[in-house]
Order: C-alpha cells, then sequence, then structure tokens
C-alpha cells in the first residue's frame, strides 16, 4: 500500500483536527464534513480496505467500533449517531487506508446514499 494521507497524518506529516489517539488508532475531524459531527477513525496499522483485514485484524476492527462510539459519546452525539466505512472505490471509499466514519448532529435516512 502506498503512503497515503492518513499515513502522513499518523505521522504528522500533514496537520490535522486530532480528537483521539492511542497506541491502535488515530481519530480527527474529516476536512469535507458531511454532519456536524464528522470525525474519521483510523488504525495506525496500515489496511487499505475494510476486505483487506485478516483474522489478525478482529482485535483492531473491534477497537475502532468502541472508539467511535466512545468519541460520539465525548462529542455529546452518543445516543443518535452513524457510523460508515466504505470497501472500494465504486461504494465511495477514496482513501485506501481503512477509515470509520463517525457522523452525528442532523437526521440520517435509510437506505444511506
Amino acid at each position: 500500500m502506498s503512503r497515503t494521507i492518513f499515513a502522513k497524518i499518523i505521522d504528522r506529516e500533514v496537520p490535522a483536527s486530532i480528537v483521539y489517539e492511542d497506541d491502535l488508532c488515530v481519530a480527527f475531524h474529516d476536512v469535507a464534513p458531511r454532519a456536524p459531527m464528522h470525525i474519521l477513525v483510523i488504525p495506525k496499522k496500515p489496511i487499505a480496505k475494510v476486505a483487506d483485514a485478516t483474522a489478525d485484524d478482529q482485535a483492531i476492527l473491534g477497537h475502532l467500533l468502541l472508539k467511535a462510539a466512545q468519541i460520539a459519546r465525548d462529542q455529546g452525539y452518543g445516543e443518535a449517531f452513524r457510523l460508515v466505512i466504505n470497501n472500494g472505490e465504486a461504494a465511495g471509499q477514496s482513501v485506501f487506508h481503512l477509515h470509520v466514519h463517525v457522523l452525528g448532529g442532523r437526521p440520517f435516512t435509510w437506505p444511506p446514499g
């Protein structure tokens, strides 16, 4: 996997408005928000897309979801938020480093997109 903008954010080569970080992940505000709260949670391990994850990544994947919920609570949206993971270009993925969109603060419809 080539170095993405997200890898550069992890390495602090590109600035970002970071709201959370631990040894497994980083979370920061999206530069083009689609909701009042739009935060991306990314693993520090470079995984291009969720379909590329393996059984060895199970703990990281679970960690991302738990942290996404914690971040939504910390931002004041713990009762109503949406998580989105796009897999592949046709599904809307534009940065090929796995990321969870955490969105809140507006009504969401179903089906999405």
